[in-house]
Formats: structure tokens, C-alpha cells, sequence
């Protein structure tokens, strides 16, 4: 069994998601961004209390925006996913979780260095541009569960 529960559909969306946000940074990082996305259906805490499938998360309003850029602004979201991303996409819903995004809730490109802390989370680490934040210790300790 995979780290979540999935159907075809979520591999898709997932897989779009990835390339969009990260194509430019490899597989490396769009298994990274993938990771985030596992991570945030798994927690139960901060904003992604009740966010339970992949759908959920990707398209998930705070603040009257989603939550990932590429949803409202990307046209490579909206583009068929390719082979390429859908293996890399179960990878992630599967098993695969490596640091800086292994806990990762957070990612964002600052175009500067990372700051040490991210709406009060904690940095974890870097990858290319992006910089990816943890929760703080005791905040959500459901991400840490599978």
C-alpha cells in the first residue's frame, strides 16, 4: 500500500503539479514537490485540517488563491501530464520521501536566500531555487506518521 490512498486521477493531477511547479529543477525537485504534496494530505494540522485527497490539496483557497501558484497562473498545469511525471508522481504517493521535503508542509522560491524560518516554520533545506519549511516541533505530528 502507498502512503495515501489513490486513484489514476491523482497520479494525473499530481504529476501536473510537479512539472509545473518544478520542471526546471529536475526530477529531484519535482519529487520534492510531490513529497510536499503527500505530506499535506497526510497532516491534520494548520491549514490542511479536512484536505484528505490529492485533489483537496492541490486545489485548496487560502486567502481567496490556491495554494499553489500554478493552478491560477500556470498554463503548464493545465497541460497533459507525460509519462515522465506520472512514474515520478507514484514514486512519491508509494513511497518515496527524502530530505529537505520529507516533512516539508512549505516550499517557496524567495529569489534571494532562504530565510531561517517561514511563517514561523522551520527551514529544512534547500534544493535549486526552492527552500522548503517543516512544522515546528509539536505543531503536526501526523506528517512524521507515514
Amino acid at each position: 500500500m502507498g502512503r495515501i490512498a489513490y486513484r489514476e486521477a491523482d497520479v494525473d493531477v499530481m504529476a501536473r503539479m510537479m512539472r509545473a511547479e518544478a520542471e526546471g529543477e529536475g526530477k529531484q525537485g519535482m519529487l520534492y514537490v510531490g513529497n510536499v504534496i503527500v505530506n499535506r494530505v497526510v497532516a491534520d494540522c494548520s491549514d490542511f485540517v479536512d484536505l484528505r485527497t490529492v485533489d483537496d490539496v492541490i486545489f485548496h483557497v487560502q486567502g481567496g488563491n490556491y495554494s499553489f501558484e500554478a493552478v491560477q497562473k500556470g498554463n503548464m498545469f493545465y497541460q497533459r501530464a507525460r509519462n515522465f511525471e506520472k512514474r515520478l508522481a507514484r514514486q512519491n504517493l508509494d513511497f518515496w520521501r527524502e530530505h529537505p521535503a520529507k516533512y516539508a508542509l512549505w516550499y517557496f522560491n524567495p529569489y534571494a536566500p532562504c530565510p531561517p524560518t517561514w511563517y514561523d516554520q522551520p527551514f529544512s533545506g534547500q534544493f535549486k531555487q526552492h527552500c522548503f519549511y517543516e512544522p515546528a516541533p509539536g505543531t503536526c505530528d501526523s506528517v512524521y506518521m507515514r
